[in-house]
């Protein structure tokens, strides 16, 4: 990549000089921000492969490989949180989101059910106790486990402790569209936290249905881009279909759980640049 943008470089630094003379200011503008342009737009170089991605797609040319994380049930589950939208997409929840109509940003991916909910299942839930999220959304949950002795908490700092700062980390997720139904899957369900043969679990996974889709990747979040990648090396599994899950249920989680979380976090754009894709088996 670095080779290629000196070449651009130098490509456009030439025809500046060979279209105009040394003074005008505006040409050498224009290559200016030319190369600001090439250089923002770059992909980040050296790093491991990336997530949130499209999980149809198993196609991907990064060459950091790492070992997969145990299964869950040999770790210890450190963080459960929601981000609102998918981050990840697949087919089953691969409408965009368009939070800002006038530039076509949008804020990751609905589930397709959500497009089709009763009155019902739409009507507001009074004492929502999830800040950023309502019946008609769209959240994709992460499981987060560590290979490290820790115990579940606040972020993913609980993931690591000062005797193990390189764990090995495991994702399980799950994307659902919230539903003032009480019928619904009760999200206390799946966030409960129990012990099993000495480690943290939670209640059970939803992951454990089948219909999932493994691959190595990264952490996830509005901060990392394309440009700006993150640097651990996380395994993922991911659920490939959508399911409702009763908003009372998801309020009560928020009100009181171990991992202080109560609102939903954003998301990151998805990435489609296979150099920073790894190839799913």
């Amino acid at each position: 990549m670095k080779k290629q943008l000196s070449s651009i470089v130098l490509l456009l630094a030439l025809a500046a000089c060979t279209s105009a003379p040394m003074a005008d200011t505006a040409s050498s503008q224009v290559v200016e921000d030319s190369v600001k342009t090439m250089i923002d737009t770059s992909a980040c170089e050296g790093f491991g492969p990336q997530t949130p991605r499209d999980i149809d797609n198993v196609n991907g040319t990064n060459s950091v490989v790492f070992p997969m994380a145990p299964a869950p049930d040999n770790m210890n589950l450190c963080n459960i949180h929601f981000h609102n939208g998918a981050e990840n997409k697949a087919e089953a929840f691969s409408v965009k989101k368009i939070v800002d109509e006038a530039n076509k940003d949008f804020g990751g991916f609905q589930c397709a059910i959500s497009t089709n909910l009763s009155a019902a299942e739409l009507a507001p839930y009074e004492g929502n106790m999830c800040d950023g999220v309502k019946p008609g959304d769209t959240i994709e949950v992460h499981w987060v486990h560590s290979s490290c002795d820790v115990a579940p908490g606040p972020g993913l700092g609980s993931c690591l402790s000062d005797a193990c700062a390189n764990p090995s980390l495991r994702v399980e997720t799950k994307v659902f569209t919230v539903v003032n139904d009480r019928n619904a899957i009760n999200m206390l369900d799946y966030s409960d936290v129990v012990q099993r043969g000495g480690k943290y679990q939670a209640k059970k996974l939803p992951t454990a249905d089948g219909n999932n889709v493994s691959f190595l990747g990264s952490t996830t979040g509005p901060k990392y881009t394309e440009q700006s990648c993150s640097p651990l090396q996380v395994s993922w599994n991911v659920n490939s279909d959508c399911a409702k899950v009763d908003i009372q249920s998801l309020s009560n989680f928020c009100a009181d759980n171990v991992f202080d979380e109560n609102d939903a976090h954003g998301v990151r754009q998805l990435v489609i640049n296979p150099e920073l894709l790894s190839p799913i088996q």
